[in-house]
């Protein structure tokens, strides 16, 4: 029989094991509570969770037994768990640096959080993410969109939900609305009376955001598109907080005060350690129906974006009249005339995000294994939305 593996062996062969949520892999986060091998091969495994009924607990179970497996010497694993103590996981917290609750799975399949942002209102970025959307999705993608602009919510309307209201599954989550090909919605607008004024300050947004997060069943996606409201403030922070592996996609138009001003978006991205995938100009020269283009905002402020920055410009997009029909009957112009060239131009776009955006998550388990533990559904965090 070849020679046993030490313990530092198999700890150093289960940093293979990444918790998907939080992008580090389980020995970095000390979530291996203990290993034992014995004299037959067979090791044992104990792995703390920080939560009894997490939603990912079978993810973990089969990255530690393969990777535990691959070393020689191993005739079998036994994996269990615990769960952290609220001592550890404040340690936890604090060596993540984060303000808010340690996740309990509610992104764990998300693969890349996406926020758009613009840094001044008025320039198209509500329409660039529901059509950024609509396009992802043709590109065969799952796709999910967060209204986090909470005073002037548009997805809705856009994307042809209206003021529906959402379901809550039995787990107690959220279950977000679909629109066109299967794209997941959620947004204060499902909560609160049809095209009703928010008079909220930042501690209720905050806590209404990570509901949004935490309490959504968002299942299964390639991309959640986030639709940041303007300027750097509560909201732009508090998704960073709650989101620090999120990328940011800025938004301006062609002329020099939307650049200058999406300039100070990205600088807020830098401070609070966003990564800046690239940038859009939106409103990139009017063209009329019969095919002549024209400058109205000015020519070429996106791509001196993008150099100053160091990103790349992943599109012009056009201003065209069906885009604006579009948006106001509720099907992005995407799906409703590929062709136009608005939307060829946010067909690009999606197409260079995707390029920039490899699948680094580890593949999920779809036959889950028999639970170590009592599956115990998540309690509600966060504010209680209202829901009638």
């Amino acid at each position: 029989m070849d020679c046993m593996p030490t313990q530092d062996q198999i700890r150093e062969a289960l940093r293979a094991v990444i918790d998907p949520e939080l992008r580090k892999d389980i020995v970095e986060l000390e979530m291996v509570r203990s290993i034992d091998v014995h004299p037959t091969g067979v090791v044992d495994v104990m792995v703390s969770l920080t939560t009894p009924g997490c939603p990912i607990r079978s993810h973990f179970q089969t990255g530690v037994a393969n990777a535990v497996k691959a070393l020689d010497g191993v005739t079998g694993v036994n994996v269990s768990f615990d769960v952290l103590s609220d001592e550890e996981k404040g340690n936890l917290q604090r060596k993540l640096g984060r303000g808010g609750p340690l996740p309990s799975g509610a992104l764990a399949q998300v693969k890349n959080v996406i926020c758009v942002g613009s840094g001044k209102g008025g320039v198209g970025k509500s329409s660039v993410t529901a059509n950024l959307a609509a396009a992802l999705t043709a590109e065969g993608k799952q796709v999910g969109v967060l209204d986090a602009d909470v005073w002037g919510y548009s997805q809705p309307r856009m994307l042809g939900l209206g003021a529906q209201r959402p379901k809550v599954n039995e787990q107690r989550r959220i279950v977000p609305p679909e629109a066109g090909d299967g794209i997941k919605v959620m947004s204060i607008g499902f909560f609160i009376e049809e095209d009703a004024a928010v008079v909220w300050r930042g501690p209720m947004l905050h806590k209404a955001l990570q509901q949004f997060l935490e309490d959504v069943d968002w299942g299964a996606l390639d991309y959640l598109l986030v639709d940041l409201p303007p300027g750097t403030g509560d909201v732009s922070m508090t998704l960073a907080q709650l989101l620090p592996d999120a990328r940011f996609l800025l938004v301006t138009t062609p002329q020099p005060v939307a650049q200058k001003v999406a300039r100070r978006s990205a600088e807020m991205a830098t401070k609070v350690r966003l990564e800046i995938a690239g940038v859009v100009e939106n409103m990139s020269g009017f063209v009329a129906p019969d095919g002549e283009r024209y400058a109205l905002f000015g020519d070429g402020g996106g791509q001196l974006l993008a150099d100053e920055l160091g990103v790349p410009l992943l599109g012009k997009v056009p201003l065209t009249m069906p885009l604006r029909e579009q948006a106001d009957a509720g099907t992005p112009l995407v799906a409703a005339d590929p062709d136009d060239p608005a939307a060829q131009a946010v067909r690009d776009v999606a197409k260079g995000l995707i390029a920039l955006t490899p699948v680094a998550l580890p593949v999920m388990q779809s036959e889950p294994e028999p639970a170590g533990l009592n599956v115990i559904p998540p309690r509600p965090v966060g504010m209680s939305l209202p829901m009638a």
